[in-house]
Parts: structure tokens; sequence; C-alpha cells
């Protein structure tokens, strides 16, 4: 059973009303499949036809490099969307992996009903088209902001740079990361056990302080 309060939530149906939720999804030939953990909804190199709504779970978009490491390039929540710069630049082949980390459910739109307006002409499709291009744009802007946390040379420039972007987005000094340990070293491209070392000698010298996930950066 589709859970349309998730769905609407994704800001590709925004300024759409719950009344045309349900047939706006079957105008885009919408259907919801169910991921185990460890799954992968797609591989590097296959064939992409549709995006998708991650409905319940995590899901995480993964990316090889040449020595067969495997690096996270973002982690997906609850009501987000994943697919959408291929598919709307019409890249069939996919250059990244989806994999679910826990038992998930997804759901899968033709991305080409999206992009392309249908027979019937429905009113909504160019509602849809507008929000699609304002999620593109606000990722290529997070896409920019992690380029320059990378371009950072040291693990604490990297780590300064990504926590005062965290510190932005929570409009605090004090925030809850997204990542562990391992995902955050898999997000920076740097070795976890150099990156436990260097977040204690942070905290040892009073620039954080932290507990898990969460971080407090300390300003005098």
């Amino acid at each position: 059973m589709i859970d349309y309060q998730i769905i609407k939530k994704n800001e590709l149906f925004r300024g759409i009303e719950d009344d045309n939720l349900k047939s706006i999804l079957s105008c885009l030939s919408a259907k919801v499949l169910v991921y185990k953990k460890g799954e992968y909804v797609y591989m590097t190199g296959e064939n992409i036809n549709h995006i998708g709504i991650l409905l319940k779970g995590q899901v995480v978009v993964l990316k090889e490099d040449e020595d067969g490491n495997t690096n996270i390039l973002s982690e997906i929540s609850q009501s987000e969307m994943f697919g959408e710069a291929l598919a709307c630049a019409e890249i069939e082949i996919s250059s990244v992996s989806v994999q679910a980390v826990e038992t998930s459910e997804i759901l899968l739109i033709d991305y080409k009903k999206i992009i392309r307006t249908c027979s019937s002409a429905c009113i909504f499709h160019t509602m849809l088209i507008e929000n699609m291009l304002k999620i593109l744009a606000r990722k290529t802007i997070i896409l920019n902001q992690k380029m320059e946390i990378l371009s950072k040379k040291t693990i604490r420039e990297k780590l300064m740079a990504f926590f005062a972007l965290q510190k932005n987005i929570a409009n605090s000094n004090v925030f809850t990361i997204p990542y562990n340990r391992e995902q955050l070293s898999n997000y920076l491209y740097v070795d976890r056990s150099a990156l436990s070392r260097e977040l204690g000698k942070m905290r040892d010298e009073g620039l954080i302080r932290f507990k898990k996930n969460k971080f407090e950066l300390i300003e005098y």
C-alpha cells in the first residue's frame, strides 16, 4: 500500500493537492518495490529507466574508484529522491550504485513520464517539471559544497569545512551529522583510523566536542 503522506513530502510534488496525488502517480506509472538489506536498487553500468523515492528504510548512493574502493556519495532519507540527475540528462547507463542498507520500500517512477507532458495535457506536469528543476539546482549546489570540502588538503581542513557547512545548515554550533565514522571517512575520502585520530586531536585541543554523531564547534 502506497503511503501518500510520505510521498507528498517530496519536493517533486510541492503544490499538488492530496486529492490529485493518486491520479498523478497513476499517470506516472509509479510502483512500489521492496529491497532487502544489501540488495541493489541498481548497480554501476546498469540501465536506468526510473527515479526512486524512498518510502521506508535507508539507501545509499555509492561510487567505486579505480582501486575498487567504495565511497558513499550520499545517504538517502525517507521521502527523498534519487536518480533524477541521470534521468533528466537521459543518461540511461548508471555511473553509480544505489544499495539498501536495511529493508527498504521504494517508489519507482518512469522518468520519461515526468519530463515529458502526458497525452492528456495534465496541468500538473508543468508543476512537476518546475519542481524537478528546483531539485536539480539545489543538488548542484550541494555537490559544489562537497567539492569545496574535498579540495582541502588535510583531514583537519576537510573536517573543519564539513563542520562549518553543518553549522550553517543547523544555524547552530551544535549539530548532528548524517554519517557514522565509516560513512564520514567515505564521504571525505580519508582513512577511517586517521579520521578518528584527527577527531580525537581536535577534541583534545578544544576545537570540538562530540558524542557519536552529535558535534559542537567551540568558538572563542
